[in-house]
């Protein structure tokens, strides 16, 4: 797995899901990214779709990282 700063928020990753770690860099806005980020520390995980209709899943680990990957 690959890891990256998204925000200040340590992300791991598949080289196959790179489209959405570029949706939430480069395609919306920190505070808009933040919310999935917020979303999957309240509630373990959160979804969202990319702009080619991507599913992906943000999931949130206890050491306080998280993983993305389709869903």
């Amino acid at each position: 797995m690959k890891q990256i700063s998204i925000h200040g928020y340590i992300t791991k990753y598949e080289d196959k899901d790179y489209n959405g770690i570029r949706y939430l860099l480069e395609d919306l806005q920190y505070d808009e990214a933040k919310v999935f980020f917020e979303q999957a520390r309240l509630h373990g995980s959160a979804q969202f779709e990319d702009d080619f209709e991507g599913q992906y899943i943000l999931n949130r680990n206890p050491d306080g990282t998280y993983d993305l990957g389709r869903r």
